[in-house]
């Protein structure tokens, strides 16, 4: 009767054993279970931070890109417009000199201002007295003559003409009276002397041509007399107030 007592006893304590086993092997398996489900959360929190971080990072590249370009872009364009103002500029400069050699020239042309330069001077003189000449207008100088040689002056490239220091301007007019001429309004015995500036060896040979002023100044008794290579000075005209 004493041995089922025994055994049901080894019974009770095997089963109290295999319950502690299995509860601490629960136990085990439940915190494993927790501890990866918690490294899976904390991998997949931690990859999802990067891939969002990564992804606005790329974001702010590709804008600073953007950016850059459209900062070269407005770079470029600044330059060129630079580029177009030096060069308006450096034509305007060129202009304005053309422009201020012209108008210098243009005072010149009209006497508003005094000159000076090498040149040309003609004298011209009344001829030997010919008391067999029945008019005596035959060997004196007359306002056509003085007029031939400033054409021919002018036609070869003269700036400025002066009879006498007298200035000659595009509305000058020359009478003669008698011995004398008349350079708008003021007398002049003979010789008169018209002086040119320009190129010396021009002015002196468009006189010389053969059959030309010169020639003509001689046939009809003049005496002409060449200076070239002097320096001239003219004065300007004398304006009204």
């Amino acid at each position: 009767m004493k041995t089922p007592k025994r055994s049901n006893r080894k019974n009770f304590s095997k089963s109290i054993v295999f319950s502690l086993v299995f509860l601490v092997l629960g136990f085990i398996m439940a915190y494993s279970y927790s501890l990866s489900s918690a490294n899976k959360e904390t991998e997949g929190y931690t990859g999802g931070a990067f891939f969002e971080q990564e992804e606005r990072y790329r974001k702010e590249l590709i804008n600073q890109q953007e950016r850059n370009k459209a900062l070269r872009d407005e770079l470029q364009e600044k330059q060129s417009e630079v580029q177009e103002f030096e060069k308006s500029f450096a034509d305007g400069e060129n202009r304005y000199t053309e422009y201020a050699k012209e108008a210098e020239e243009l005072r010149r042309y009209l006497g508003l201002v005094p000159v000076q330069g090498s040149g040309l001077k003609v004298t011209l003189q009344d001829g030997d007295y010919n008391p067999n000449s029945v008019n005596p207008n035959d060997y004196i100088v007359h306002e056509s003559h003085v007029f031939q040689v400033i054409n021919e002056l002018y036609i070869s490239g003269a700036e400025a003409i002066s009879i006498n220091g007298q200035r000659i301007h595009s509305n000058s007019y020359i009478v003669c009276t008698g011995p004398v001429i008349t350079v708008d309004g003021v007398q002049y015995p003979a010789p008169f002397v018209i002086e040119a500036i320009g190129e010396p060896k021009v002015l002196s040979s468009s006189m010389k041509l053969t059959g030309g002023i010169m020639d003509q100044l001689v046939n009809d008794n003049v005496i002409v007399t060449l200076d070239e290579g002097l320096i001239i000075k003219m004065p300007a005209l004398l304006t009204e107030s």
